[in-house]
């Protein structure tokens, strides 16, 4: 798989990240040795690129990933590009955001021990934290660059103006943002400044968190611990709406002789702003489809036959820290 450069970070990495949400316990009981597998299938295919957080479970997610690479990362470990994030926490049974210079610290070291590793490739601050300063911050990012506990920087889930406040502190190379065909709204937003300042941008949810999969179904049922369970997103009117135009996309996919999900991410690559997609899968049957998206090109007539079929679609809004 031929790799691309994820913005300035001068970080070479495969379209298709490896994602580990799946693997921290929102998405209900997963098998540690399926989990293990799909992440060496992924390494199988070429994929050097991996995504994981501290709040993906407070370490459990980590720790999977970690144990999966093991063996290479004691070996040849520039080989594989491990990305990370901190700046959330757990308080009296929720998630709160904090950015806070003691607590990134401490996310760091809790994150290396998880992967048993020596540094981070990416740490990104998990979701902008409004209670702690962008120089407090941005200090405690730089001091850990500094440090050698982390080469380099980004952010997930921020929006131009707080990655510029933040960019005053410490450079901000790469961004995460949602993206795919049912949250378009950072096309006229991050993408754009993204693209204006050479950050780049690894894409998270381009399955539209399993609806794109074209496995859902309106009486599909999610366990009591999966977070789509109590989701607006996947329940009523939205949903039943949603997935009729589902259906139509599986009927474009099938004409184009592809996969639904190769469609879906090879759509969210399609974006000249758009470096690389975070995909996570339990099953390793899974991926050898989900590779083959970098090979999927989608000309402008599809495009626009997407784009047709959209616009019957009510928008996602996806999950917050504060709802999980």
């Amino acid at each position: 798989m031929d790799k691309v450069m994820l913005g300035r970070s001068g970080l070479k990495v495969s379209p298709i990240c490896f994602g580990t949400w799946e693997l921290g316990g929102e998405w209900g009981v997963y098998d540690d040795k399926a989990a293990t597998a799909a992440i060496q299938r992924a390494r199988e295919l070429d994929v050097n690129f991996f995504d994981t957080a501290q709040g993906y479970g407070f370490g459990e997610s980590e720790q999977v990933l970690g144990r999966a690479l093991a063996a290479e990362t004691h070996t040849n470990r520039e080989e594989v590009v491990i990305a990370t994030k901190g700046g959330l926490r757990q308080r009296d049974g929720h998630l709160v955001r904090d950015s806070s210079r003691d607590w990134l610290r401490a996310g760091v070291d809790a994150s290396l021990e998880a992967l048993n590793v020596d540094f981070i490739d990416l740490y990104q601050v998990h979701w902008p934290d409004p209670t702690t300063s962008f120089d407090e911050t941005g200090e405690a990012l730089a001091e850990l660059v500094e440090s050698g506990k982390v080469r380099h920087v980004g952010v997930s889930n921020f929006d131009p103006q707080q990655m510029a406040a933040l960019a005053e502190h410490c450079p901000v190379e790469t961004l995460q943002p949602p993206y795919d065909m049912f949250r378009r709204r950072v096309e006229s937003t991050q993408l754009p400044y993204c693209a204006a300042n050479d950050i780049g941008v690894l894409v998270y949810g381009p399955l539209a968190h399993g609806l794109l999969t074209g496995g859902m179904r309106h009486s599909t049922v999610f366990s009591a611990d999966d977070w789509r369970s109590h989701s607006p997103d996947f329940l009523g009117q939205t949903f039943d709406q949603n997935l009729a135009v589902v259906r139509r996309l599986q009927a474009l996919a099938t004409d184009r002789d592809v996969s639904l999900p190769a469609m879906a991410v090879a759509w969210t690559l399609a974006n000249p702003a758009v470096d690389a997609a975070i995909v996570g899968t339990r099953n390793p049957d899974h991926l050898q489809d989900i590779v083959g998206a970098v090979d999927v090109a989608l000309t402008a007539a599809d495009l626009e036959a997407i784009d047709a079929i959209l616009a019957d679609s009510t928008p996602m809004h996806g999950p917050a820290p504060e709802g999980m």
